[in-house]
């Protein structure tokens, strides 16, 4: 259980981290160097999700 909870918890993050890229690049002037720091961090993210649901099963 705690695998499913700690995939959910990444998930959430993956998604909040989507919504931050796209308020971001709404804006006129948005910071490139902001974006792609949330887009790695969102690549981290994924990454780490597809290894635990590998693992989990």
């Amino acid at each position: 259980m705690a695998v499913e909870s700690h995939i959910s918890e990444i998930a959430d993050k993956h998604h909040k981290l989507q919504e931050l890229i796209e308020d971001e690049l709404a804006h006129s002037s948005w910071d490139e160097m902001r974006v792609a720091a949330l887009k790695k961090e969102k690549l981290l993210l994924k990454d780490e999700l597809e290894r635990l649901r590998t693992h989990s099963h």
